[in-house]
C-alpha cells in the first residue's frame, strides 16, 4: 500500500478542515509503541490506518478495528472524539 490521501477527503475537510487524512500501513504510520503493544500479533504491513500524522488523528471508519482500538489506548484521538472533545472542538469554538 503507498501513503495516499484518503477517498473520503471533501468529507474529512468539512469535519475537520485543519487536518489531512492519508492511508498508511501500521508499519508506514511508525505508531507510538505503546499501541504497537496493545495490538495483536500480526504484520504491520498488513494493517490499514487512515489518519492524520502530525496531530496524531486517526478516522476509525477507514482504520483497521485492531488498530484503532490500540490507537484508542494511547494519546492519539478518533477524528470524532478530536472534533467534539479534543483539540479540535476549541479551533471549531466548542469549549
Amino acid at each position: 500500500m503507498t501513503v495516499r490521501t484518503c477517498d473520503d477527503w471533501p468529507t474529512l475537510m468539512e469535519i475537520a478542515p485543519d487536518l489531512q487524512f492519508k492511508h498508511y500501513t501500521v508499519d508506514e504510520a511508525k505508531l507510538p509503541g505503546d499501541a504497537l503493544a496493545a495490538m495483536p500479533a500480526c504484520p504491520l504491513d498488513q494493517l490499514e490506518i487512515c489518519c492524520d500524522l502530525e496531530h496524531n488523528v486517526f478516522n476509525a471508519e477507514h482504520t483497521d478495528s485492531r488498530v484503532a482500538d490500540a490507537l484508542r489506548q494511547s494519546h492519539w484521538f478518533e477524528l470524532h472524539e478530536w472534533v467534539t472533545t479534543g483539540p479540535g472542538s476549541v479551533q471549531r469554538g466548542r469549549f
